[in-house]
């Protein structure tokens, strides 16, 4: 079975790659290489001992997708293409859509055209925006998203759910991450973004070895026990396995869209994460109390018991296995 995976040198996208030649699958990718590196083609391969078969170009290009549904037979898309950094979502939110919503519409057009119609989405838990009751549940209302990133995702989930009332032959399932963190436990792949660092761990990490001074948390007023905002973190490697289960339901039903929230479901401070990191590995971590990011919430976690009882997915690890392998990453890439 050949997986068409864009975004495929990201974080996500490396890992998940991983997972699935692991698990025997053919895979095709595509990547321009905006927010990762080339090398990581090389690295999947010392992993894995298997090669993906790389396109370089961009989602928006449909010569690009065109020709990569011509040259393979795809069974499946799995679509991690997109700009993720919320803080830069509000500073420059057309990029966002253009990147975010009208690849999806380019990637669909072409997918017609070929008659493929399998495709896993990664959304994210920003759609349910700001919810007064945790855990969040899938059920939960959508749409007061705080942020143009998190109203991209949501745009294209109302596109894909359109997709799949008009075509009942489409299979979609739409994973909402929650905040995938950690690293591969080889050490050569983790997140390693572009320029300075949008999420929390691979912040913490570089403070961690000095290559950045310090870290600036971001309000400590929120409405919970140290007034630093709460989220669910999760294991990369975990997300990328989810994605395993998500391939043989896809296979299993006759059609439709189906949602999953992939998340631990125990919510955690940002001042816990930076003490865990500390003594997981043995480390100071010098931060600063800073103002709030514009977009950001006080408290998110998961009810991911739909996709333990559906996709027979859990996560098994745990916060100090992720602070482990994000400082073992970095470590090993200095």
């Amino acid at each position: 079975m050949k997986i068409f995976v864009t975004g495929c040198t990201g974080y996500i996208g490396s890992h998940t790659c991983v997972e699935l030649l692991n698990a025997g699958y053919e895979v095709v990718g595509l990547d321009n290489f905006s927010n990762s590196k080339r090398e990581v083609l090389d690295k999947i391969k010392e992993i894995t001992n298997k090669e993906i078969k790389f396109y370089e170009g961009d989602m928006l290009d449909e010569n690009i997708l065109d020709k990569i549904m011509n040259d393979n037979n795809i069974d499946i898309v799995i679509d991690f293409a997109a700009f993720k950094a919320v803080g830069d979502s509000v500073e420059h939110p057309i990029s966002y859509y253009i990147n975010n919503v009208s690849s999806v519409l380019t990637l669909i057009k072409v997918m017609q055209k070929h008659n493929v119609k399998k495709l896993i989405f990664s959304s994210s838990a920003t759609v349910y925006g700001k919810q007064e009751i945790m855990p969040i549940t899938e059920d939960m209302p959508v749409g007061n998203t705080t942020n143009p990133y998190g109203t991209s995702k949501l745009f294209v989930e109302h596109i894909l759910e359109d997709l799949c009332a008009s075509d009942n032959e489409f299979k979609v399932i739409i994973f909402r991450y929650f905040n995938p963190v950690g690293a591969h436990k080889s050490g050569l792949i983790g997140e390693n973004p572009n320029g300075i660092p949008a999420n929390l761990m691979p912040f913490i990490a570089k403070v961690a070895t000095k290559e950045l001074e310090c870290l600036n948390v971001f309000g400590n007023d929120y409405n919970t026990p140290d007034g630093t905002g709460v989220r669910d973190y999760i294991h990369i490697v975990d997300l990328a396995k989810a994605h395993l289960s998500g391939i043989q339901k896809l296979n299993e039903i006759k059609g439709g869209l189906l949602i999953y929230n992939l998340g631990t479901g125990h919510g955690y401070s940002v001042l816990e994460m930076i003490n865990t990191f500390e003594k997981a590995n043995n480390v100071k971590i010098n931060y600063k109390i800073a103002p709030r990011r514009s977009g950001d919430i006080d408290v998110c976690f998961a009810d991911s018991s739909k996709a333990q009882k559906e996709l027979n997915w859990t996560a098994t690890l745990d916060l100090e296995d992720m602070c482990k392998d994000a400082y073992n990453f970095v470590i090993k890439n200095k």
